[in-house]
């Protein structure tokens, strides 16, 4: 998922686009994009719409970002998006390992009283102070959650933090990373929303990927091609990669555990990225979308 693209769910006329577009994710807002008095409504265009799409759709993943959990929407978001079969939800402003328990029962209460099975992992959002805290027990909270989002919008801006600062950046998506890799889910950037400022977003996203984080969040589609520019693999790094894994293999047959490739010592932490390269090249091409690729 190099790309998510936000939709807002009163913009019905623009799904199809999206779908047919080129970023890796749709993800339909039915949160800050939306006024109050047109929730009821964007909740039931994206759900038609979702439930209208055939399995896996022309490899798209589906994305639905609902209203907070504590809101007097999310239930109403969950009544309707939850059998139309997103990939994943979006869930904003979480704070704790409670409230992900909490999140997890009320989905699991619905999907039991329609008798579906176990659907939609949970992408969750980490846009506070306190979310930030509590990162890690967020991520490892429970097997349904995915991966982890970062808002920098609320996690900065009301509290006069300048996310201009590189070291502002870096303080906070190492510890997103770390708790990602925790948990053994991912970690996606967030939106950068200004849209004539093509170098601000490049310089978010390669610290972002630096870092491990898989992708970065668009809010328009010409942002889409800039994301997938820093994500992509890189060809050197992928066939590096794959004779590492393949070396890997002679070294075991051996009982060698440490070899040398291209004057690298590789031991077990390098041969483990080397694989996750491999994995994640492979998952993209030929495989359908998949909330970690």
């Amino acid at each position: 998922m190099r790309s998510k693209l936000f939709v807002p769910g009163v913009r019905p006329e623009l799904f199809a686009k999206a779908y047919a577009g080129a970023a890796d994710a749709v993800s339909f807002d039915l949160e800050d994009a939306l006024a109050e008095s047109r929730k009821s409504e964007a909740r039931a265009a994206v759900a038609g719409f979702l439930a209208a799409q055939p399995a896996a759709a022309v490899g798209k993943l589906s994305i639905v970002r609902t209203n907070a959990s504590d809101s007097a929407h999310f239930q109403a978001d969950l009544d309707a998006i939850v059998p139309a079969a997103p990939d994943l939800l979006n869930i904003p402003k979480i704070e704790s390992a409670e409230h992900v328990h909490a999140v997890v029962s009320m989905l699991e209460r619905l999907e039991r009283s329609l008798g579906l099975s176990p659907g939609a992992r949970l992408l969750l959002n980490i846009e506070t102070p306190r979310g930030l805290r509590h990162a890690a027990d967020i991520a490892t909270a429970h097997p349904r959650v995915a991966g982890l989002q970062l808002g920098l919008g609320d996690l900065f801006e009301p509290y006069g933090i300048d996310r201009g600062e590189p070291e502002h950046l870096r303080a906070v998506m190492f510890p997103l990373a770390m708790a990602a890799a925790e948990a053994g889910v991912f970690v996606c950037d967030g939106a950068y929303a200004n849209l004539d400022d093509d170098a601000g977003f490049e310089r978010e996203a390669r610290m972002a990927q630096r870092l491990g984080f898989i992708g970065k969040s668009c809010i328009h589609p010409r942002q889409i091609a800039l994301a997938h520019a820093v994500f992509s693999v890189d060809p050197q790094a992928l066939a590096l990669a794959r004779e590492i894994v393949a070396a890997a293999g002679q070294a075991a047959q051996d009982s060698r555990a440490v070899f040398v490739v291209a004057g690298r010592m590789i031991d077990a932490p390098y041969l483990r990225r080397a694989q996750r390269l491999v994995e994640f090249a492979d998952r993209r091409d030929p495989s359908p979308a998949d909330p970690a690729a």
